[in-house]
């Protein structure tokens, strides 16, 4: 039977060769506290040191793959089972989720700039095609009298295309629609995310003529408030991108 002060031996050696405390163990079945003893006072050359980041660098890698499929797994497991409660959605839920997008994300009519129009924005397409859905199906606002502008930083000029086609496809509008385009200028100092061929810059959706449904929609929020008995509060938001900001060009 091999003696402590052999295995002690054999830890350090095998050390020296750039194995992992972990592969130590496989071939030294001790305590972890014991190895750890052993080994903190045993110099290791720089190839050795080298061979064992590398080492950590690919255990480390090897985990966060590891993690990222359990993610995967699990969402996919939590969409299958949600999926369940919603079947159907009605006409009645469905304007009642429109109503609730634009309380969130449209412009409202303010005292100083009154007669306003339906103004939605947001940079999920998904969102947007959910709006669009409403305007066209609950509210029966015509599909001519919709339009379309981009808001999107100065330094994505050189995918205006990309973008432009972007937006045409995913709403199911032409092209042509999506000619308005307003720039963002960038901050020199900025720890932007949104960057590169996923970015597809802010959506607007301008309703013409619409003061009326602005005003219909105020009414059905300020309803819901009373329904539910919210505290009171005002009506009124501004979207991030403005028409009139002067962070903004064309």
């Amino acid at each position: 039977m091999i003696s402590k002060t052999e295995e002690k031996v054999k830890a350090i050696e095998l050390r020296k060769q750039g194995f992992s405390y972990s592969e130590i163990l496989k071939e030294i079945p001790v305590a972890k506290s014991s190895l750890s003893l052993w080994l903190r006072s045993v110099g290791l050359s720089k190839r050795v040191t080298h061979i064992l980041t590398e080492k950590k660098r690919l255990s480390a890698l090897r985990g966060a793959v590891a993690r990222h499929n359990q993610r995967i797994v699990l969402t996919s497991r939590i969409f299958k089972e949600t999926e369940a409660d919603i079947q159907n959605i009605s006409k009645r839920e469905l304007w009642l989720m429109g109503v609730m997008l634009y309380w969130a994300e449209g412009s409202k009519e303010k005292d100083h700039s009154p007669g306003s129009g339906v103004v939605f924005g947001n940079s999920d397409c998904q969102m947007i095609n959910l709006f669009l859905k409403w305007l066209l199906e609950i509210t029966e606002v015509k599909k001519e009298n919709i339009g379309f502008e981009i808001y999107i930083h100065e330094n994505s000029k050189n995918s205006l295309e990309r973008v432009r086609k972007f937006w045409a496809d995913s709403t199911g509008f032409g092209i042509e629609n999506f000619n308005k385009i307003y720039f963002k200028r960038n901050k020199i100092k900025t720890n932007r995310t949104n960057i590169g061929t996923l970015y597809y810059g802010l959506l607007r959706v301008k309703v013409k003529r619409s003061s009326t449904l602005t005003r219909k929609i105020a009414g059905w929020v300020n309803a819901i408030n009373k329904a539910i008995k919210l505290p009171g509060g005002v009506f009124g938001n501004t979207l991030a991108f403005e028409a009139r900001d002067t962070r903004f060009e064309p």
